[in-house]
């Protein structure tokens, strides 16, 4: 019977995805596309789990499934990010986009991603105090219990790194490891193997311009077949929210997220605030924030169901140059930069909240100045190098109550939440890249305010 029930999901699934094809068929926008389908995951996967019960047999069994669709086009979207990050910043080099200008750029987007990290453990402590969260609130259950010995365990690996040792690790050693994806910080060190190839570039079109002009050919060739890759992948966007939303709904414990509402509430608050803080960056450069809204929502709205900052990435780049007017280097760098460094939501709002809710079990006041100070400072430091993966949050977590002196076990409470909660982090992370993006373009002169203004939205069409 249970088979039955199984087969029964999956052909829903099907007519739903079925459905999404037609509205593409009748040339429905990516956005309300994008959108239908995480309305029809939230309510499919909340009648599953009101059916079946979270934990059942049918629930796993469709999951599995539905992973062919949701979990395979992450997949596909990691296939293609480091040939995307690789190609289309050597490009911006062969087409003398970053030739000049390359420091200030580097510079101005890790300034953004690392000074807004630090705003968001402001308004982390801010929103902590106003609701009054302590980390003695929480009752530890044996899943929380081994959550926090779980993470006793990788402090002990993460203590050994010093913030020098952290540093020399995003240089690429080995790029072809690196290519792979194999280490967390694979994304920048790319950046760095490709910004070498650059720099030689220039040097030998100086001095055997024939032999710089079939290079840059090659790079243009295959810049072109990448970026036509990144756009069939992305044209799966729909489906994959569909699928990654239904297992969501579908299998999250809404008892236990009952009980740490007022955590989760207060997490969404601070993000929500973050949020404004970067709109409200736009708008002192003169660009209009609603604007901006409008055209990253789809990619938001992935990052939000997928919880991946690097499976965003193509449609966070693709949506910065297309949509938001950014030249396809600073996009890259942007983009790439935004996966380890500075993020918003896991390296700066988590870490921050954490520490303020954790200070009064060792008798620490969480209101001294001397204290704050140091947490806002050890935030932005320990910023670098936080993978752009699902559980990057707990990696900064662990760093910055490390340096603190504080027990992190205690962050392992939250773990019944974690997912629901990085879900919004992944988002701000995004968006805290594109921010920076649109930013540095805008201050170096090479915003391209037409199509920034430009209403139609052409990703993922």
């Amino acid at each position: 019977m249970t088979v039955t029930w199984i087969l029964i999901n999956v052909a829903i699934m099907l007519l739903l995805i079925f459905g999404l094809y037609k509205m593409q068929k009748k040339h429905v926008s990516f956005s309300k596309r994008v959108f239908t389908a995480l309305g029809l995951g939230i309510v499919f996967g909340l009648v599953l789990q009101l059916i079946y019960g979270a934990t059942s047999e049918v629930i796993t069994g469709s999951i599995d499934w539905f992973n062919i669709v949701g979990s395979g086009y992450v997949k596909l979207l990691q296939m293609v990010v480091m040939p995307l990050v690789f190609i289309s910043i050597v490009a911006a080099f062969t087409k003398l986009k970053l030739s000049k200008n390359i420091g200030k750029i580097s510079g101005l987007i890790i300034a953004i991603l690392v000074g807004t990290t630090a705003v968001s453990a402001v308004v982390a402590i801010g929103t902590t105090l106003v609701f009054d969260l302590e980390a003695v609130q929480i009752q530890a259950g044996d899943a929380e219990t081994a959550r926090g010995e779980d993470l006793e365990v990788r402090q002990g690996e993460v203590e050994s790194l010093t913030l020098p040792q952290q540093l020399l690790s995003l240089l690429p050693a080995n790029p072809f490891l690196d290519f792979t994806g194999a280490r967390p910080t694979s994304t920048i060190a790319i950046v760095i193997f490709a910004a070498f190839i650059g720099v030689a570039y220039l040097g030998v079109k100086r001095k055997e311009p024939e032999i710089a002009e079939s290079f840059a050919k090659l790079i243009d060739t295959l810049n072109t077949i990448t970026m036509r890759i990144v756009t069939l992948i992305l044209r799966l966007t729909p489906y994959g929210v569909l699928a990654i939303m239904t297992k969501v709904t579908a299998t999250s414990n809404y008892e236990a997220i009952a009980k740490l509402g007022k955590f989760v509430i207060a997490s969404y608050v601070a993000l929500g605030i973050m949020f404004l803080i970067h709109l409200l960056l736009l708008s002192f450069a003169g660009l209009n924030p609603i604007t901006y809204v409008k055209k990253v929502l789809p990619v938001l709205t992935f990052a939000f169901t997928s919880r991946t900052s690097a499976g965003t990435l193509p449609l966070n780049v693709k949506t910065q140059t297309e949509e938001l007017g950014v030249p396809s280097g600073i996009a890259n760098f942007a983009g790439s930069f935004g996966l380890t460094i500075g993020q918003n939501g896991c390296a700066g709002v988590y870490p921050a909240m954490l520490a303020i809710m954790i200070a009064p079990t060792v008798g620490i006041n969480p209101l001294d100045p001397a204290f704050l100070f140091t947490v806002i400072l050890v935030v932005a430091i320990s910023s670098f190098g936080v993978a752009g993966v699902g559980g990057g949050a707990t990696f900064a977590a662990i760093l910055v109550l490390s340096a603190l002196d504080l027990p992190v076990a205690l962050a392992g409470l939250l773990i019944s939440v974690e997912p629901l909660i990085d879900m919004g982090r992944t988002a701000l992370n995004v968006s805290g890249s594109m921010t920076a993006g649109v930013l540095t373009s805008k201050a170096t002169g090479e915003l391209d305010t037409t199509v920034y203004v430009e209403p139609k939205s052409t990703v993922g069409a």
